[in-house]
């Protein structure tokens, strides 16, 4: 099973698009590799630079219908490439968060509330989350802070992610 903890990438916007997760351009590559560079590359967002701001992050927060636009697995593929394993947001585009559990990742639909709290407390400073699967929670950390919210995934899904994906979970069961 993946990861599913890390330092955290905040984008504060809903509506980001498969387009702008990984640019149809690129959709030719035929290696997840050769996805990598190209991450969040048309993402416009205020003082947003994927060059700068991408490395090292395991965690994206963003807002509502994260991944919505064309069906396409290269925007999982993009994100898992670049050790993104865990999105956090209030909603996404069915195709998308159904993609992710495809590839063993975890799309974390919580409240705006909770997506509210967790800008307004934890973005702007070096923060960490973490899934428990098992307990479907989030835990939330950045100076001293600690928050834990809820979120659920069906029993599937949370099958899928345990075995790594459609894959692993056909392998073992087939």
């Amino acid at each position: 099973m993946k990861s599913f903890k890390g330092k955290v990438l905040f984008l504060d916007r809903s509506d980001i698009n498969t387009d702008e997760i990984i640019p149809a351009k690129y959709l030719t590559e035929i290696t997840k590799e050769a996805l990598k560079p190209y991450l969040l590359e048309d993402l416009k967002l205020d003082g947003f630079d994927p060059k700068r701001d991408i490395p090292g992050k395991a965690v994206i927060v963003t807002r509502s219908n994260f991944g919505c636009g064309s069906s396409r697995e290269h925007a999982p593929w993009a994100l898992e490439v670049n050790g993104i394993n865990l999105v956090i947001a209030s909603g996404f585009a069915r195709i998308f968060r159904q993609n992710m559990f495809n590839c063993g990742m975890i799309a974390a639909e919580v409240s705006g509330d909770v997506i509210d709290h967790i800008f307004k407390e934890y973005s702007g400073r070096e923060t960490e989350i973490e899934a428990d699967i098992q307990r479907e929670t989030i835990i939330v950390r950045a100076d001293g802070k600690e928050g834990t919210f809820p979120f659920t995934i069906g029993e599937f899904d949370k099958a899928l992610v345990e075995s790594g994906g459609w894959v692993g979970f056909a392998d073992a069961r087939y």
